[in-house]
């Protein structure tokens, strides 16, 4: 193949690639970070001590992610009781929720477990990074490590990730394995909180998901948003019923192609700007959409997992719990991808229908 640079710049870094840095201000002071340019538009931060989950994420000019109030802190171990994870919680791309327990606080007869679990508050271990090698053609480029979610007497559960693009495309994949290196079978839950925010997510733009949605408190009266008749596939304006802690969320039964894929994303028809993410469901059985319209504080969640967050307690008693023998691992991977439409009008027609 022949690319448009062949003898004509030097470096990689003139196109795109993996730089990393540390954060010298602020909460975050301390912390490690990659950004991750992929030369076509799209690029990313990775925060490095923050369980490699992705904080900003751009397309040209647009941001695709939600930031929290907090930003970037510096992790906190400990934040593992009540609500403190919140405190941390910066938004971002991505935070990585479990390894464990995502849901709300709980405690039982196993333990005392806050919200949406640790992971997210533990540093990687920095194992490889690749840069593309443009005068070889090869272009892609990944960076790995390990986090670990240890306790002696207790589960210890290791994340390998790895975080990949190529120059050239607009578009991200996350490979995690999740191993227990415990002497000691270890329940795992896993979920993706994907925090989409503003100009992608804005009044108008539509939450592609197909399957079956309910409502998660399903059987009750309290819904406003996830109830027969209302549009809930549609961003609405900012609303007051969402100032302070006012939000709602919907379970999906996604559906699948015949190689067992979801497909599922956010459109901005006004910016001709999608966002698609794909997994198998036999890996990430369970989608979650959290709507939260608060002013300045206006995203949508989409959320692939082994569980919807229910908690380690209510997954338990249903059956639905996964369990990691010593040693036994699982592998999970999704891929993010940005459609332009200027650039990919068939494929993000054939997205969005």
């Amino acid at each position: 193949m022949t690319y448009p640079w062949k003898d004509k710049i030097s470096n990689h870094k003139q196109l795109g690639g993996i730089e990393t840095s540390t954060l010298d201000n602020g909460a975050g002071r301390g912390v490690r970070i990659a950004w991750m340019d992929t030369g076509a538009g799209f690029r990313y931060k990775i925060v490095l001590d923050r369980g490699m989950d992705i904080a900003e994420a751009f397309y040209q000019e647009n941001s695709l992610a939600w930031i929290s109030h907090a930003g970037i802190t510096s992790p906190q171990p400990l934040s593992d009781q009540g609500l403190h994870w919140l405190r941390t919680f910066g938004g971002g791309l991505l935070t990585t929720c479990g390894l464990d327990h995502v849901g709300g606080p709980e405690q039982d007869e196993f333990g005392i477990r806050g919200i949406h679990g640790k992971i997210s508050n533990q540093i990687a271990e920095i194992t490889s990074i690749v840069q593309p090698d443009i005068h070889s053609g090869q272009l892609d480029m990944s960076i790995s490590g390990i986090i670990r979610q240890h306790v002696i007497f207790g589960p210890c559960l290791t994340l390998k990730r790895t975080i990949s693009g190529r120059l050239g495309e607009a578009f991200l994949k996350i490979e995690d394995e999740i191993v227990n290196e415990g002497n000691m079978d270890a329940p795992l839950m896993l979920l993706y909180h994907f925090n989409f925010g503003w100009p992608l997510v804005d009044e108008g733009t539509k939450i592609v998901a197909k399957g079956t949605w309910k409502y998660r408190f399903e059987g009750t009266q309290d819904a406003l948003i996830f109830k027969e008749g209302n549009d809930y596939k549609t961003c609405p304006a900012p609303l007051d019923i969402h100032l302070g802690g006012g939000e709602e969320v919907a379970f999906i039964d996604a559906a699948t192609d015949a190689q067992h894929q979801v497909v599922c994303g956010l459109y901005n028809e006004q910016l001709g700007l999608g966002v698609k993410m794909s997994y198998d469901k036999r890996e990430l059985p369970s989608l979650t959409n959290w709507q939260h319209w608060g002013k300045d504080e206006y995203v949508t969640g989409i959320e692939p997992g082994t569980n919807p967050p229910i908690g380690q307690k209510a997954a338990r008693e249903e059956g639905s719990l996964v369990f990691l023998a010593p040693r036994a691992s699982k592998r999970f991977s999704v891929t993010l991808e940005v459609l332009d439409q200027q650039k990919q009008t068939e494929k993000l027609t054939n997205f969005i229908q």
